[in-house]
């Protein structure tokens, strides 16, 4: 069996088609095919308030290059979801259904609370029982903070602050402070805190980390690598550190915001899974079919 998730943010949309693998009554999925392409919705919506023409004839175009692609590894089932850029657009449900209409796609436009319980559900599997975590997903438009003791989420919160609404200085005066005031309320200072990183970004700065210990890195460690990239020009950041265009100029703000809630919870390490909204739909998917049988 073979199922696919596409996942449109503010900076990229992503697709990952997967083989759905069965071993001793434990699934599993396999990725065999990873495609990400930056639509940049964010640019559009976070200062106009809507996705253009021009925007909207990419989509299409993504989305039936997509479809040929799933064709091919002759998926079983697929879901889309849109989060914050085509949620907040004044024309994204004309858009959702146009493209309903003319590919037969159907796009879920996700509020920020489902997005953090789709990460919710694969996130969990890679948590002890009895440690404290504050996940911190970061997208393009949106940030969702998630406390989890051991495996049970105890408070969540969807914030309108992410890479490119900060990229465009699109965030609203008090997100900062509410934010910070959520973290504080909700995580007393006496407690022993591990942070947990998705998101494309903070994926880019682990990696590029060299003094890391299996899938955790330091706080200072994340800091120095901020501002490291921080010095270097666009191009440079391009060139020299080979980072895509679409991630050379969000990387600094969306590390930003990864910091300063670190610092806020008192966490000085953060583990970084390979896991995000992809793996949340897939496994959304292949529940769905099982259902259905």
């Amino acid at each position: 069996m073979k199922i696919a998730a596409i996942d449109i943010g503010s900076n990229a949309a992503r697709m990952q088609i997967s083989s759905v693998l069965t071993n001793k009554n434990k699934i599993s999925f396999k990725k065999v095919e990873y495609v990400r392409f930056a639509l940049r919705l964010g640019m559009d919506v976070f200062n106009s308030g809507s996705i253009s023409h021009a925007s909207e004839a990419r989509i299409k175009k993504l989305l039936q290059a997509y479809q040929l692609l799933m064709e091919l590894h002759e998926v079983d089932a697929y879901m889309i979801c849109a989060t914050s850029a085509m949620r907040e657009a004044e024309n994204g449900a004309s858009i959702v259904e146009r493209i309903h209409n003319e590919l037969g796609m159907e796009i879920h436009l996700i509020e920020g609370e489902q997005e953090a319980e789709l990460i919710n559900n694969v996130i969990v599997t890679v948590l002890d029982d009895d440690r404290t975590y504050l996940h911190i997903d970061v997208g393009g438009g949106s940030t969702e903070l998630n406390i989890y003791r051991g495996h049970h989420k105890i408070a969540a919160k969807s914030f309108k602050i992410g890479s490119v609404r900060l990229l465009e200085h699109k965030e609203a005066p008090d997100v900062w402070k509410k934010m910070q005031t959520w973290v504080n309320t909700n995580i007393p200072s006496h407690e022993s805190v591990i942070a947990v990183g998705t998101g494309g970004n903070i994926s880019k700065l682990f990696n590029m980390i060299e003094n890391k210990k299996e899938n955790k890195a330091s706080l200072k460690d994340l800091e120095k690598m901020r501002n490291y990239i921080e010095k270097f020009s666009l191009e440079e950041r391009m060139n020299k550190l080979q980072l895509n265009a679409d991630r050379a100029d969000v990387i600094v703000p969306a590390s930003d915001i990864y910091i300063s809630v670190m610092k806020w919870a008192g966490a000085t390490e953060i583990m970084v899974p390979d896991l995000g909204l992809k793996d949340g739909i897939l496994m959304l998917v292949y529940e769905t079919l099982m259902n259905e049988e």
